[in-house]
């Protein structure tokens, strides 16, 4: 019996409505950096099959609209950078990071650069972290050759590819769950602060000038940030930043360049705060990524 996906009431995102037991999506979208979160409806929906582990390349911009499996997935981005988006939020992840996708969650996802998908997928019953919602993983160097193995030309079949998923899995189980998600605000009035930071992360306005802009007053926003998203508004701007650098850096932009169009104040602060989120530097990601 197919699952049912999880409710997620959003407003509508003016996609078209797919039907069918599967979905393949060969169109590319350029979409804007400044493109805002958009959620599901019931209406965009499309089941999509996922009988095994999965090898997907992407075009830069290239983009997957929102589907949901019957499986557990953990999706890894094998080169390049990759957003998914959630009706809860969105995740931009490198090569040295994946995310673990519930059965049943609709999701979206899109390249930054030239990029793969590789996914791996385990039955709704098999969650090693116990996780309850998407998250963002640290993936270790055996995990990435495991996930790599499983999904490449010469994948194993039969007792091997067996012998392999547990491996993986095992692996999953000491995988640390890290903070890195952007969380996406249901407030009409954070999700205007939020597209005016998102069409311009390094817009250095403070919140009482922000909240001038979108009709709230400082405190009322401050209160609505820690309700609604569980984080401070420096720690989400922090986030927004982040994940703006990722995919600018994916894009070709300098470090330099990606520094001052994120907001901060010199090249040095935005190494220190890249390397506190992601546990290496900037010009190292950009090598690594480019070696994968």
């Amino acid at each position: 019996m197919r699952r049912a996906p999880q409710s997620h009431p959003a407003p509508d995102t003016g996609l078209t409505a797919r039907h069918g037991p599967s979905l393949t999506v060969h169109r590319v979208f350029r979409l804007p950096l400044s493109c805002p979160v958009v959620s599901p409806t019931r209406h965009t929906w499309a089941h999509r099959d996922a009988p095994g582990p999965s090898l997907r390349p992407m075009a830069d911009r290239e983009r997957v609209e929102w589907h949901y499996h019957d499986v557990n997935q953990l999706a890894w981005p094998g080169r390049g950078v990759l957003r998914m988006t959630t009706a809860q939020g969105s995740w931009v992840v490198p090569p040295y990071r994946a995310v673990w996708l519930p059965a049943g969650v609709p999701h979206a996802h899109q390249a930054h650069g030239p990029s793969e998908l590789r996914c791996l997928v385990f039955p709704a019953t098999v969650n090693p972290l116990r996780l309850a919602g998407p998250a963002v993983l640290a993936v270790s160097p055996l995990l990435r050759e495991l996930i790599a193995a499983l999904t490449g030309p010469d994948a194993p079949t039969g007792r091997p590819a067996r012998t392999l998923e547990q491996a993986a899995l095992d692996q999953l189980r000491q995988a640390p769950e890290l903070p890195l998600g952007l969380p996406q605000p249901r407030d009409p009035r954070l999700r205007d602060l939020a597209a005016l930071l998102t069409a311009d992360p390094g817009d250095p306005r403070t919140l009482a000038e922000l909240g001038r802009a979108v009709g709230a007053g400082e405190r009322t926003l401050s209160r609505l940030f820690r309700r609604e998203l569980g984080l401070s508004f420096p720690q989400w701007r922090a986030q927004l930043r982040l994940h703006h650098a990722l995919v600018l850096l994916a894009e070709g932009r300098s470090v330099t360049a990606t520094a001052t169009a994120c907001g901060y104040h010199s090249p040095s602060a935005f190494i220190e705060a890249f390397r506190h989120a992601f546990g290496t530097t900037p010009g190292r990601h950009r090598h690594d990524r480019d070696a994968t």
